[in-house]
């Protein structure tokens, strides 16, 4: 927020704190990290949301560190892969939510992060992994099925 007072004072800005995108982190065990609108104040505002979510126990670094109790969730504006807010809870909650908060920052969709190469194997590739589900929500039931002909046509 001081950012925004010297740029404002200085360069005769109108950048207000409400328009920052700023995520926050409780630190008990697992933490709780989140950025952006909870689900059900964006009903209130009537903005509607599809929820993606990925346990951290089909996560493979999760298992490998015996830290599967916890889950990355996102909401995305209905319709678009634009995230509108996210919550993760795990042991490294508060190092995840920034890949969520930058993404939101910079409208970075749901999409480009599935299509973004994450470091294998990491907690990270939970966030990687939504991209994956919002993705195969795009699959009409023709496309699947041309899909599979042509995967069965082509072995």
């Amino acid at each position: 927020m001081a950012r925004i007072v010297i740029q404002n004072a200085l360069f005769h800005g109108r950048a207000k704190s409400s328009k920052l995108t700023i995520p926050w982190c409780t630190y008990t065990s697992p933490k709780i990290a989140h950025v952006g609108l909870y689900e059900q104040d964006a009903n209130k505002q009537g903005i509607e949301v599809d929820t993606f979510v990925q346990q951290l126990g089909e996560v493979d670094r999760a298992i490998l560190d015996g830290e599967t109790d916890g889950f990355v969730k996102v909401h995305v504006r209905h319709g678009t892969d634009r995230i509108a807010g996210a919550t993760i809870v795990a042991r490294s909650a508060g190092d995840l939510i920034s890949e969520l908060t930058l993404a939101m920052t910079h409208r970075v969709g749901l999409k480009k992060i599935g299509s973004t190469i994450h470091p294998y194997p990491t907690q990270a590739e939970a966030i990687r992994k939504l991209g994956d589900q919002f993705s195969r929500t795009r699959l009409t039931p023709l496309v699947k099925k041309l899909f599979k002909k042509w995967l069965a046509w082509t072995r």
